[in-house]
């Protein structure tokens, strides 16, 4: 019997002798008050007891319960790591070196203006080649990577490490190296060499953290061309991409067509559309949640791993599709002799945990929030083009006033980087439609305003790939590209769409189908 019931048991007897013994009603009384003294004060011993006691009694109680409490492996796992990360930082320090291994680096000394009216002062490019430059120098295709790679898209002698597309470059492959010259980089924001926010401020010798300023996939190609200059490439053969790395591949010729030979855009978009920026939103809120996070002022203490891990599992949903899954996890559970957990129980949910594990100490929590910002803004639209136009030139003052010495202060650019809320919260009211600006998933009739964006490449050679089974980037935005090209005077598009009988794999299927992604890559490079 457990403490509290005997405590009661014994005051329910002493009640009963104490009105027998006592006849009259003032005896009774002091018999009931003397009880609920004696039943006070023992119950006040159960929580006055030294802490080993009040543990057996705690387990005693919970022994009793109707049902046993459920275990936390997850939980676990994540305190285990905190504390792990607790016991390094008196070393060496928590915060990782994140490194793809041996990279060149180039070094710019001349300040950047961004899109929005950061400065970086000077910046590094961490990049990587494959292939011999010719003498013309015009034989370069310059690969954009997706969000979280690094320049590592193939081994190299000084990293023999398969890189992310180690089956797509090389000799006789869809990047012949026979023939090209490639070059990948890591992108301005990342945080595998290039300059990014956990790189050091030259004015100030701290980390940038949240000081970084917000980025555009335009800065990040403007970064690029800096470094083609200093290896004396005035043209490229094609600018190749994939995911965030087919945004940027637009980017690059709409920004620089007299230097861009040919586009190849796989699984990107023009702009970005709500469904995309919804899932980074969410992941970017379920890492900044993390108390870890600090507001981005993390790097000499515990870095957010647990936020970062979520936003993984997020990400990863959002790159596979339903029926390859349907076909590898199905409804199968990892264990089906053991009762349901709360923890990752289903394949599918083990399957999750596991790539949030493996990735959420591999790549800087504030560059995933800065990189995946930098997609959400995307828009090749002119109306959009045009009022980014008038931000840079509005601040090409500040770049030539610190050219001239003057130092960047916040109140400088407090005007074009930072965000207020609205007074009052968001309500959900009725908006005027305007058709002009709907994106038709069907790839029929582009808007207008995309149309005229897209109007420098009207000359340049594309190839656009979509996959059906892709949710991310739908097919429909692939076929947006292609439709708004030819719109704007491009005679010269294809279009791939790769159905479901092809590839399941979703929107990675840019990483994995070496057969139909680049046979196609290579029959368009030629």
């Amino acid at each position: 019997m457990s403490a509290p019931r005997t405590v009661f048991a014994a005051a329910r007897a002493s009640r009963t002798t104490a009105a027998t013994q006592c006849s009259s009603k003032r005896c009774a009384q002091s018999s009931l008050a003397l009880v609920r003294h004696q039943s006070n004060q023992a119950t006040r011993g159960i929580h006055q007891q030294s802490p080993r006691k009040a543990q057996v009694a705690a387990a005693i109680q919970e022994v009793e319960s109707s049902n046993p409490a459920l275990s936390f492996p997850c939980l676990d796992a994540h305190e285990s790591r905190s504390a792990s990360l607790t016991r390094q930082r008196a070393s060496s320090g928590p915060e990782p070196s994140y490194t793809s291994g041996h990279t060149l680096k180039f070094h710019s000394t001349k300040p950047i203006l961004l899109d929005w009216g950061g400065i970086l002062p000077e910046f590094n490019i961490a990049y990587e080649t494959w292939g011999r430059l010719n003498s013309e120098r015009s034989n370069a295709i310059l690969l954009h990577t997706g969000l979280s790679a690094s320049s590592h898209a193939h081994s190299t002698e000084t990293n023999t490490k398969p890189g992310w597309w180690e089956r797509f470059i090389g000799p006789g492959k869809p990047l012949d190296t026979d023939k090209y010259f490639v070059i990948c980089t890591n992108v301005i924001g990342g945080c595998y060499g290039s300059t990014g926010p956990s790189s050091i401020d030259p004015a100030n010798g701290e980390r940038y953290a949240t000081r970084f300023p917000i980025l555009t996939m335009e800065d990040m190609v403007r970064a690029q061309f800096r470094l083609l200059d200093t290896l004396g490439i005035q043209k490229l053969y094609a600018s190749v991409g994939s995911s965030m790395g087919g945004m940027q591949s637009l980017a690059s010729g709409t920004l620089f067509p007299e230097r861009v030979g040919r586009v190849v855009s796989i699984s990107g978009c023009a702009r970005s559309h709500p469904y995309s920026i919804a899932m980074r939103h969410t992941q970017r809120q379920v890492l900044m949640m993390d108390p870890h996070w600090a507001r981005g002022f993390y790097y000499d203490g515990i870095p957010p791993h647990g936020g970062m891990k979520l936003a993984r599992e997020i990400a990863t949903v959002t790159y596979r599709s339903g029926p390859e899954w349907e076909q590898r996890f199905g409804r199968r559970r990892a264990d089906p002799s053991r009762p349901p957990a709360l923890c990752p129980d289903f394949l599918i949910e083990t399957y999750l945990d596991h790539a949030g594990e493996k990735w959420c100490l591999e790549y800087d929590p504030n560059s995933l929030l800065y990189v995946s910002k930098a997609m959400d803004l995307f828009d090749l639209g002119l109306e959009h083009r045009t009022r980014i136009n008038e931000v840079r030139k509005t601040n090409s003052g500040k770049l030539q006033a610190y050219l001239d010495g003057a130092a960047i202060t916040a109140d400088t650019s407090s005007d074009v980087c930072s965000l207020t809320l609205p007074d009052q919260p968001y309500e959900e009211k009725e908006q005027p439609v305007d058709t002009d600006d709907i994106a038709q998933t069907d790839g029929s009739e582009p808007p207008a305003d995309l149309v005229a964006g897209l109007k420098p490449l009207a000359q340049t050679p594309a190839l656009v790939m979509g996959v059906a089974s892709d949710i991310l980037f739908p097919a429909w935005q692939q076929r947006e590209i292609a439709t708004t090209l030819k719109r704007a005077g491009n005679k010269n598009v294809t279009h791939i769409e790769l159905g479901e009988e092809k590839s399941l794999f979703g929107h990675d299927t840019f990483l994995l189908d070496l057969q139909n992604v680049g046979g196609a890559v290579k029959s368009f490079l030629g």
